[in-house]
């Protein structure tokens, strides 16, 4: 028996994020029960503007990749940028490759093709030092290849590593290291793909183009207390706050010598608002014997923003979006802040409009990697995909993508989150799998609009190869799967197989833990090789526990809910035995199947086409954001027919819910019908609105999760 869960919230805790948020009742409700109630969080779902996404001089190591780079740019070096095989891989590298050869620097790209390992290798640094390169970039992977970045230093050439899976024990060495899941990265998000990484590179690169780079600033106010004045203080580099200092001083009882101010202030670019009031301030603070050597940046911002020609500090801090969101009240320096930053952001873009054209155009890759790598729905990844998908539905499709919606049916229509995942990834992802991501690249960086047109065919075919391959592994493996079960405490289920093809292990995997609710592993032979793939459910920490393995591996690496390996054939035997011992440690947290958590209630009336205004706001859907899920009760079965001609036929009703009928449909559900639900009958229900596409017409649809009989109604 299923079980509906609606949390209890509060009436008082809604009136307060209503009152503070601007949001509607209803919105309010769903992030409630979704325990999304901080500021920082419900940001990301309120706002889409790329001011809102971290700096990418948050990393602590960016200053000298972009340096790095210059430099190779500066000696006429050649550069080689070395990706992954997947959509996340190909995506970082079109990203990165797309900007240095804008830049006009000599550089070329390689992805692992056709059994090549995961990761940079060896090959691959030994050929390149053949052309003479001296600087590798690592894209989407990096982090685990100790010996391959020391090989490459040894022979003289510099590597940066750009990546965002877990970091091994130990890490390169004399390498430039960006990924955000490094404990000392300074980055405040771990969660953003491999293509974001590349896509903060890029976004710095095109900063160290303008007059802001590298320049240290420091805004200073003044803000007058009761008896005292406080002089507020915040030094910035490359945008990013690097100190902050408050000086709380009595008129007439110090003298300026005797505060911090001096050594702070010393070799600064110091910029205020309104000089003459700040002037008049420390006038009254430390006699008219002090001399301040300020720059008025009100004057200038006012020409950008006129509506804030007139405005104090007092009153800029309140309008501040930012400040809005923030655990604690706006202050002044806080909205000073905020207002130079998007000052210098929107003169970079009035001063080069071309770098909106190529946002726009990374951001679509972007959105894909962030879907296809299963990044968490939140934070940054949000406005990621958010942009991506308003790029896409303004008919505004990067080459390459254009090609592949135009064949997935999919240009005109309103394109989601779903929709990339289920149809674009899906068919990108292909070439990788089997061998040929070069194809997926060439996809997004061929200039020749019919070869991009031939290429989309032929990723197409991949992918039908890659479905019957799939559902080959399927049938190979599904019995050895539930055998192993009893084998592994009952906690994992294990596939080694030859004759699946090494490009759906991970797939298969997927499915597995679907079917069985535990985590997986799929192990295929290549040669004198092993290669494996494990997907995760219910807080399983994969890398955690590949690492009790580590011994047996040549490489292994990955995120928490995937990750992948390699060994030795010869070390099967003793990897079977090792599994045995340590999946008895495996804890896996409850099941949560046939458990639905309800976002909101809707009375009957509410349920109008209006409802998928709110469905919209919540989009990106994916990781730890899943579609919004909606019960109603008491609605009346009008209509109903079993279709489909598969093993399992689908549930079609009509549903009326007051003035509007529905039509709703229930996967692989059509037996309910004459036996757990007929005609005629009041039912509740759970389900999710979609837009339903047919002959070109669109139109709304009910998705049901569950149903059954409203009370009273039971037969």
């Amino acid at each position: 028996m299923s079980q509906w869960i609606k949390k209890e919230i509060t009436k008082t805790e809604i009136d307060d994020m209503r009152s503070r948020y601007g949001l509607d009742a209803l919105s309010a409700s769903i992030l409630s029960r979704r325990n999304v109630t901080q500021g920082k969080d419900i940001l990301y779902y309120m706002e889409d503007d790329m001011r809102f996404t971290h700096s990418p001089f948050l990393f602590n190591s960016m200053e000298d990749a972009v340096d790095r780079i210059l430099e190779a740019k500066e000696e006429g070096e050649k550069v080689l940028i070395f990706g992954d095989r997947d959509v996340d891989g190909v995506t970082s590298t079109t990203v990165l490759y797309d900007c240095l050869t804008s830049m006009g620097m000599d550089v070329r790209y390689r992805l692992p093709s056709g059994d090549d390992a995961y990761g940079l290798s060896i090959q691959a640094v030994d050929d390149f030092e053949k052309e003479g390169g001296t600087l590798i970039i690592t894209v989407d992977c990096g982090i685990s290849n100790v010996q391959e970045i020391a090989y490459a230093c040894d022979k003289g050439m510099d590597v940066i590593v750009a990546d965002h899976h877990n970091a091994p024990e130990i890490l390169p060495e004399n390498a430039i290291l960006i990924d955000p899941k490094l404990e000392d990265s300074g980055y405040p998000f771990k969660d953003i793909s491999g293509c974001a990484v590349a896509f903060k590179i890029v976004s710095a690169l095109r900063f160290s183009e303008s007059k802001w780079y590298k320049q240290e600033v420091t805004l200073l106010n003044v803000r007058p207390l009761t008896d005292a004045y406080m002089i507020e203080c915040i030094k910035l580099r490359n945008l990013v706050p690097v100190s902050r200092m408050d000086e709380t001083v009595v008129p007439g009882t110090v003298s300026i010598s005797r505060t911090r101010l001096p050594e702070y202030l010393k070799g600064q670019l110091i910029l205020v608002w309104d000089e003459n009031t700040i002037k008049k301030e420390l006038k009254n603070i430390f006699g008219s014997g002090i001399e301040f050597n300020f720059l008025d940046i009100r004057t200038e911002i006012s020409r950008l923003f006129p509506q804030f020609a007139d405005s104090s500090l007092l009153r800029i801090k309140d309008m501040s979006k930012i400040a809005r969101y923030g655990n604690h009240a706006p202050t002044e320096i806080g909205g000073f802040y905020n207002i130079y930053v998007t000052y210098v952001q929107q003169s970079l873009k009035k001063e080069k409009p071309a770098l909106t054209s190529l946002e726009e155009k990374d951001l679509q890759l972007v959105a894909l990697a962030a879907l296809a790598d299963i990044m968490p729905m939140k934070n940054e990844n949000r406005i990621f995909v958010k942009k991506g998908l308003e790029y896409l539905n303004a008919q505004r499709a990067r080459p390459g993508l254009k090609e592949l919606l135009s064949r997935l049916n999919l240009l005109g229509r309103h394109i989601t989150s779903i929709d990339l995942s289920w149809n674009v990834i899906s068919n990108l992802n292909a070439a990788g799998r089997l061998g040929q991501p070069e194809l997926a690249a060439q996809l997004f960086l061929t200039k020749d609009p019919y070869e991009r047109e031939a290429v989309a065919d032929k990723i197409l075919a991949l992918n039908q190869e890659r479905k019957d391959l799939s559902q080959q592994a399927w049938n190979n493996g599904i019995l050895q799967a539930q055998a192993s079960i009893p084998n592994y405490n009952g906690n994992l289920c294990v596939v080694i197989d030859p004759r699946i093809n090494r490009g759906v292990c991970g797939l298969l995997a997927g499915r597995l833990v679907s079917t069985y609710d535990i985590p997986a592993m799929v192990v295929t032979v290549l040669d004198d090789m092993a290669i494996g793939s494990m997907r995760s459910c219910r807080g399983f920490n994969l890398t955690a526990f590949l690492n009790n393995l580590s011994s047996l591996f040549l490489n292994f690496g990955g995120h928490n809910a995937a990750a992948g390996f390699s060994l030795k054939k010869e070390n099967l035997p003793e990897l079977e035995k090792q599994l045995k011992l340590y999946s008895s440690s495996i804890e896996l947290e409850n099941s949560e199947k046939d458990t639905f958590d309800v976002d909101a209630e809707l009375p009957a009336a509410y349920i109008t086409s209006d409802i998928i205004k709110i469905c919209d706001r919540f989009e990106p859907y994916g990781e730890e954001n899943p579609a919004l899920v909606f019960m109603a009760k008491n609605l009346t079965v009008t209509d109903g027919i079993a279709i489909g001609k598969g093993e399992k036929q689908h549930l079609k009703l009509n549903i009326q819910a007051g003035k509007t009928r529905w039509p709703a449909l229930f996967w692989n559900e059509g037996e309910k019908l004459h036996t757990e639900i007929e005609i005629g009958d009041k039912v509740d229900i759970l389900f999710n609105v979609e837009r339903n596409v047919f002959n070109g017409v669109e139109n709304l649809q009910l998705i049901l999760k569950d149903i059954k009989r409203s009370e009273g109604e039971q037969k």
